[in-house]
């Protein structure tokens, strides 16, 4: 299982990749496995300031529909649009052409409330 080690991560399996005040946002390897094939990704908060764990889209497999949970408060910037007509790149690259949202953080100590990889390796069982 991949978990690189340069992330942050939620006990909701998204994974958090800090740049600064910007932080992009996908859902780990572990995430897309659980979930199956990937067929819709669904974001319309772009734009809007969120508090850390609103619902800021859903995800949509074969099998079932999953919320995203933002994992810091701050401002929805983009939405990676080429999941709209490519969802499947979630299951193929969920770290890379995968991602899904980026943000501007607007509380930085909340980003010692993620976990380590180890720490999310921990969670998950690997």
């Amino acid at each position: 299982m991949n978990i690189p080690k340069e992330l942050k991560y939620t006990k909701d399996h998204e994974w958090v990749k800090i740049d600064g005040n910007i932080a992009t946002i996908g859902v780990t390897d572990f995430a897309q496995g659980e979930l199956g094939d990937i067929v819709y990704v669904e974001v319309e908060t772009v734009g809007e300031t969120m508090e850390r764990e609103e619902v800021f889209g859903t995800v949509e497999a074969v099998k079932t529909v999953s919320d995203l949970f933002l994992p810091l408060a701050g401002e929805i910037l983009e939405f990676n649009e080429t999941l709209e007509d490519t969802p499947e790149k979630v299951n193929t690259d969920p770290y890379g052409d995968g991602w899904m949202v980026k943000m501007q953080i607007s509380d930085e100590n909340e980003i010692s409330s993620l976990m380590s990889a180890d720490e999310y390796k921990d969670l998950i069982g690997g």
